[in-house]
C-alpha cells in the first residue's frame, strides 16, 4: 500500500460547502437514471454495473421495484406527520443530541453554504441511543414500533445496495454489512423524519431561506422517501460546482432515491463521487404548505475503520468522522 496520506480532515468538505450558497440557475439536461432492483440475487452483478455507471456520473439515483411495500411507506410518512403534530413542549422532551445524532430539533441545522438555519424540524432515530427519546404510547401510539419496523427495511435496502458497490470495489459482498451492523453498540446508521416548514403567506415572495442549504451527506448512502407533490429537492454535481447547476428531482413515491455520502467517496478514492444537494423555498405559484420526507443514512459503525485503498487518505473510524461532520454542522440557534 502506498504509505503516502493525504491529511484530509472533514473540514475540507466544509470549506467547499461554503461556496455553495448561491441560487445558481437550473438545467434539466441531466439524467437522474432509475434501475429496477426486481430478482435481485440473479440479476446482482447486472444491477451492480447499472449504480456503478450512475453513482459515478450523477452520485444521484432512483431504485424502484426494492421490496418495501407502497402501504408500509405511508404509514411510515402519517405517523411522522402525526409526530410533528405534537405541541413543540411534548417534542422538546426528547432534544436532539447532538454527539449521538438522535432526537428533535427545530432550526438548529445551520449550513456553511448559506449561514442561515434550515427552515424545518427533525428527528433522528439512531437504534442504540435512543433511550428517554421516544415519545410515550399515550402521547403518540404505534410511533416507536412503526418506526423501528420502517428502519429496518430501510436497512435492508441499503445494504443491498452497498454489497453492489462492494463488489465494484473489489471487496467481498458482505463488506459493507459487516461494517453497519445493526446488533452491535457501535451501530449509528440514522433514519431521520423532517417537516420543513409551511411557507407563511407575508413570505411567499422572499427567497432568502432555504429549507435546507447545499451540502453533501456525511455517511455512504441515503435512501430518500418523498411524498408527491412535495418537491423542492435539487442536485448539482461535482463537475458542475464552480457553475451552480442544479437539477430537481420530482417526488415519486414508488421510487427510493439515492445518493453516494462523504464515507463511501472516501472508502472508494475518490471514484464515487458525494454530490451537493439542496432543497430550495418554492417560489410563487408552486406549493407552498409542508413538507415531509424521511431519509435513512447507512453510516458505518464508529468502530469501523475506513481506510482509503491505496492509501490516498489516512485511516479514521466511522466513530471519529461523522462527530467532526455533526459538529461543523449544528450549532444552538
Amino acid at each position: 500500500m502506498n504509505t503516502s496520506t493525504t491529511t484530509a480532515s472533514p473540514l475540507a468538505e466544509i470549506q467547499k460547502e461554503t461556496r455553495m450558497g448561491a441560487m445558481g440557475s437550473e438545467t434539466n439536461q441531466r439524467e437522474i437514471r432509475r434501475i429496477d432492483l426486481r430478482d435481485f440475487a440473479a440479476r446482482r452483478h447486472e444491477i451492480a454495473e447499472q449504480l456503478w455507471a450512475a453513482a459515478i456520473d450523477v452520485g444521484f439515483f432512483q431504485i424502484e421495484h426494492h421490496g418495501i411495500d407502497i402501504a408500509e411507506v405511508r404509514r411510515a410518512f402519517a405517523m411522522t406527520e402525526r409526530f410533528f403534530a405534537l405541541p413543540d413542549a411534548v417534542k422538546a422532551q426528547y432534544p436532539l443530541k447532538k454527539a449521538l445524532n438522535v432526537g428533535w430539533e427545530s432550526k438548529a441545522q445551520v449550513r456553511p453554504s448559506t449561514g442561515t438555519p434550515d427552515q424545518k424540524e427533525s428527528y433522528q432515530i439512531t437504534r442504540p441511543h435512543m433511550e428517554g427519546l421516544w415519545p410515550s404510547e399515550a402521547e403518540l401510539a404505534g410511533f416507536r414500533q412503526t418506526m423501528l419496523d420502517f428502519e429496518a427495511k430501510a436497512w435492508a435496502v441499503g445494504m443491498q445496495v452497498l454489497s453492489c458497490f462492494a463488489y465494484k470495489l473489489g471487496l467481498d459482498d458482505g463488506f459493507f454489512t459487516r461494517a453497519h451492523e445493526p446488533t452491535k453498540a457501535s451501530y449509528q446508521s440514522t433514519l431521520r423524519l423532517l417537516h420543513y416548514y409551511a411557507i407563511p403567506e407575508q413570505y411567499q415572495d422572499k427567497l432568502g431561506l432555504w429549507r435546507a442549504g447545499a451540502h453533501t451527506d456525511f455517511d455512504c448512502l441515503t435512501l430518500l422517501f418523498q411524498r408527491p407533490g412535495q418537491g423542492g429537492l435539487q442536485v448539482c454535481p461535482g463537475k458542475e460546482m464552480e457553475a451552480q447547476e442544479w437539477t430537481s428531482i420530482e417526488p415519486d413515491e414508488q421510487v427510493i432515491t439515492c445518493n453516494i455520502g462523504d464515507m463511501l467517496m472516501r472508502w472508494s478514492d475518490d471514484v464515487l463521487p458525494s454530490n451537493f444537494h439542496r432543497v430550495k423555498n418554492p417560489v410563487p405559484g408552486e406549493y407552498m404548505g409542508p413538507r415531509y420526507s424521511l431519509a435513512f443514512f447507512c453510516q458505518a459503525n464508529r468502530d469501523a475503520l475506513i481506510e482509503s485503498p491505496s492509501g490516498k487518505y489516512a485511516a479514521i473510524t466511522a466513530g471519529d468522522y461523522l462527530n467532526q461532520r455533526i459538529a461543523a454542522n449544528f450549532k444552538a440557534y
